[in-house]
């Protein structure tokens, strides 16, 4: 088989495992809870795999997968989310993701993001810079506002849009469905590593909401908080987090 480029690669893994997935809800033979079971262990299985044979010396962290040995010191990483939006893939709706990321020293190099029931893949290496008229609508969580979101939401007099997977509701600011994204509830790196690089190289603004950077392959892989936005309203997001009341 001929050497598959990082971003090649993650972009195949993406989409290989969004058809399994596809798959995995043919027909609703399966339904409910066991649905998701399903999913997450044949998507990490076969992603485990491929990442096994294609990048043997690579490091992973995976959501499905226990993190072993010293996956933080290695300099190059592969973030994986094989299912994202597990709850939304087991009642049938098409708010799910596969998120694949490869990370060098803690940023990602190479990102792919599928959105399997939607028939799309989003890639870091060819996505287009998001342009066009704002559309004055925040991307939030199907439960809702958190307090932060609720603040830029209120402050920049946006239209709030209830999304399901963190991938879904990233990529509809990708693809200009949105402005922004504003996750504050905890989250893990596999969570949303591969939508803020396909974010980043398609020309959003992605911080911590204090404004800093993001860091990936830390020991710990708790993220509690990111926002994803227009680069036309980021300042004001960001001022809008920082004093929230």
């Amino acid at each position: 088989m001929p050497a598959l480029s990082d971003a090649d690669l993650a972009a195949h893994i993406a989409e290989g495992a969004g058809e399994i997935l596809n798959g995995i809800r043919h027909r609703r033979l399966l339904d409910g809870r066991i649905v998701g079971d399903v999913g997450d262990a044949l998507a990490q299985a076969w992603i485990s795999t491929v990442l096994r044979v294609h990048r043997p010396h690579d490091a992973v962290l995976s959501e499905e997968a226990d993190d072993v040995g010293d996956r933080s010191t290695a300099r190059r990483v592969w973030i994986i989310d094989p299912l994202d939006g597990t709850s939304e893939f087991s009642m049938g709706t098409d708010n799910w993701a596969v998120h694949v990321a490869l990370t060098v020293d803690g940023a990602p190099d190479a990102s792919a993001v599928s959105l399997p029931a939607r028939g799309e893949v989003f890639r870091s290496d060819t996505v287009d810079e998001v342009t066009g008229p704002l559309t004055h609508r925040l991307a939030v969580s199907r439960y809702g506002h958190s307090y932060h979101s609720a603040a830029v939401a209120d402050r920049l007099n946006m239209e709030s849009v209830r999304i399901g997977s963190a991938g879904a509701k990233a990529m509809a600011v990708v693809r200009g469905d949105a402005d922004a994204y504003v996750h504050s509830g905890g989250q893990y790196e596999w969570d949303n590593c591969a939508p803020v690089g396909v974010a980043s190289a398609a020309g959003l603004h992605c911080s911590r909401i204090d404004g800093r950077e993001i860091v990936y392959n830390n020991p710990q892989p708790y993220m509690p908080d990111f926002v994803i936005c227009r680069g036309e309203i980021a300042d004001r997001v960001l001022d809008a987090l920082a004093s929230p009341w």
